[in-house]
Formats: structure tokens, sequence, C-alpha cells
């Protein structure tokens, strides 16, 4: 039996699902293969964390909250910034240009052999190592 596809969310592509922007049919089309299982969908710890401090700003404590809970029903898994996430986002980010938060996002899709969902032009700079599917931007 063949592997499962599998996705990486990068905060780009989370913010666009919970904004209902262009690039959210896409990944409610992934959400919905997740949920029937025919294909795993990982977000890493420190990208959940970006869109809980991104979401606290713009809308406040309640709203992060509010977020959070919604994401946790997603068919998502959370993976953790356990020792070898953090050891392989550092060497990622020491040889490309890009946010530490996205190397974890890069790191994700090293392991778990993913696709990476985002539209963030950073990851142009890791494309080299790891697979990019680029979303619709928001106009």
């Amino acid at each position: 039996m063949a592997e499962q596809p599998a996705y990486v969310l990068d905060t780009f592509a989370l913010l666009a699902y919970l904004k209902n922007e262009p690039a959210a049919a896409r990944i409610e089309k992934v959400l919905e293969t997740a949920g029937k299982e025919k294909c795993r969908l990982f977000v890493s710890i420190i990208n959940l964390g970006e869109i809980l401090y991104i979401t606290e700003r713009r809308g406040g404590v309640s709203k992060a909250q509010d977020v959070l809970a919604l994401i946790r029903q997603l068919p998502v898994e959370i993976l953790p910034a356990d020792e070898q996430a953090v050891f392989s986002a550092a060497h990622i980010k020491a040889s490309h240009a890009l946010s530490y938060a996205d190397a974890f996002a890069a790191a994700a899709a090293i392991r778990e052999s993913a696709v990476i969902l985002t539209n963030d032009p950073e990851f142009a700079t890791v494309e080299s190592i790891v697979t990019v599917e680029w979303l619709e931007k928001s106009i």
C-alpha cells in the first residue's frame, strides 16, 4: 500500500484558512481529505504559537483561545518542538534565509516526508530541500 500524502501547514496557510482568504479553499480540501484519513496533516507547535500571538495581537486573548480551540478540532497533528525538531530547525535556519518559525515548518516537512502548504515567499529559499505547494495569495 502506498504511503498517504502528507502536508505541513505553515502559519500563512492556517491564517488564510481562519480568515477565509483565497487559499482557504485549498486548505479546506486538504482538511476534508485528512478527515477521511486519506492524507496526513501536520503543524509545528512553533507555527501554532505564531498563529496564536498574531491572533491575540489583532483580536485579544479570547480570540486566540477560540482559534486554539478550533485548530484542536481539526484533523491536524500538532508536532512538538522536541530536541530533534529544534536541532533540525536550527540547521535549516543556519543555511537558509527564512524565519526561525518557518524553519520548524521546513523541519516538520522533512521529518514527515510532507509538502509544505504556504504562500510565504521565504519558503522559496528551502525548495531545494523540501517540496512546497504554493497557495493562492489574497488580493
